[in-house]
């Protein structure tokens, strides 16, 4: 891990120049502009309500992977986690745990994952994160296919849904959950001096973040299926790099992450309005992944430079 690793993130954010933090903004802000005059359909409270709704798994995966991406590490088997997860949550209620303790003992297992991630890395001394994780993702989603038998698994609580799915004065409630959730690491990451020590923490919580999506997406879709969070490690890491941090550790903070899911939901939302190929979409969003990678680079030189 680099030496950046052990510097209070909160120090280092605050050297950050003001037009840099708010550049995310201002790209979030340009895009909606662009695509509000694209489309008749973007700016309307329906399709603005399901972009959100959309957007929540993403935002709240990123939170996981901006947590690690802070300790200069990534989590590639944050999406692996997330399909095992919702296995093991639908096979518990299925068997009659209640929805409550089903929900705590899926983020105990997300956790306790994201814990052997950390170990690897503290414990067995692996070089890299990229190494260990990239293996408990192969594990992960080996795992959540033999635990479902290879078939999504259906048939849950009908409370649960209702509570995790439902809206509260008119906002959906996975908004309300990732809400709780941002607020809650923006206390952790304010207060946290990050160092190796704390990188089981880290990527505990990157775990407990994949479950908690988890939660979010059993409720949406009212089952659970092994190959869920497919991909969502590339999302995730858009979403924390587009909002301002840095892969080289140190740099970054709950609002960028947030509004760098949200770019990614209404980029993927507006092209969908455009009707833009599914295919076209995963190329646009590669471009975005790397022009945003090119910029942390070149922020970082002038860093150096200055």
């Amino acid at each position: 891990m680099s030496d950046t690793a052990l510097v209070p993130a909160p120090a280092l954010m605050a050297r950050t120049p003001w037009w840099q933090r708010l550049a995310p903004l201002l790209g979030l802000f340009l895009l909606c502009l662009v695509l509000s005059l694209a489309s008749p359909h973007f700016l309307t409270v329906d399709n603005l309500l399901n972009v959100l709704r959309q957007s929540t798994i993403n935002a709240i995966l990123a939170l996981g992977q901006l947590i690690v991406i802070v300790t200069a590490g990534i989590d590639l088997s944050i999406g692996s986690v997330m399909g095992l997860t919702i296995v093991i949550l639908t096979l518990l209620m299925r068997h009659g745990t209640p929805p409550v303790l089903a929900c705590l003992l899926t983020l105990a297992a997300g956790a306790g994952i994201g814990l052997v991630n950390g170990l690897l890395l503290t414990r067995l001394r692996l070089p890299h994160p990229f190494i260990s994780t990239l293996g408990t993702l192969n594990v992960a989603r080996g795992a959540a296919l033999l635990l479902a038998g290879g078939v999504p698994i259906s048939g849950l609580p009908p409370g649960f849904r209702e509570a995790t799915a439902g809206a509260v004065a008119g906002v959906p409630m996975p908004v309300v959950i990732a809400a709780v959730a941002y607020l809650a690491t923006h206390v952790f990451l304010s207060r946290t001096v990050y160092g190796r020590d704390r990188l089981d923490m880290a990527y505990a919580l990157s775990g407990a973040a994949a479950a908690l999506g988890a939660i979010v997406l059993a409720a949406r879709m009212n089952s659970g299926f092994p190959l869920a969070g497919t991909g969502a490690e590339l999302d995730a890491i858009a979403a924390v790099i587009i909002g301002g941090a840095s892969f080289f550790g140190g740099v970054g903070n709950v609002g960028g992450t947030l509004i760098g899911a949200l770019i990614i939901g209404f980029l993927r939302n507006g092209l969908n309005l455009l009707d833009v190929s599914a295919f076209w979409q995963m190329i646009v969003i590669g471009v975005v992944i790397v022009v945003a990678v090119w910029i942390d680079v070149l922020r970082q030189r002038v860093g150096r430079s200055a």
